[in-house]
């Protein structure tokens, strides 16, 4: 287990909202975990998962049905 992170370092690193993080945390698109009340991710997985989120569909943060137009 790498270095053990709050939600809202996470959203520091990713420059997301911490509400954000903790609904990407709930649908499972980010990996994380609660200890009580409180939710804890390991940022060498959150890393990991944007380094391989280019090399297939599957490991993407973005949803398959989300629509990207460039340029735009």
């Amino acid at each position: 287990m790498g270095t053990i992170v709050t939600a809202k370092e996470v959203g520091q690193y990713l420059k997301l909202t911490g509400s954000t993080i903790y609904k990407l945390a709930l649908t499972g698109e980010i990996p994380g975990f609660k200890i009580g009340k409180s939710w804890r991710f390991d940022m060498d997985k959150i890393i990991q998962l944007i380094t391989n989120s280019g090399k297939t569909e599957k490991e993407s943060i973005v949803k398959p049905e989300t629509k990207w137009v460039d340029g735009q």
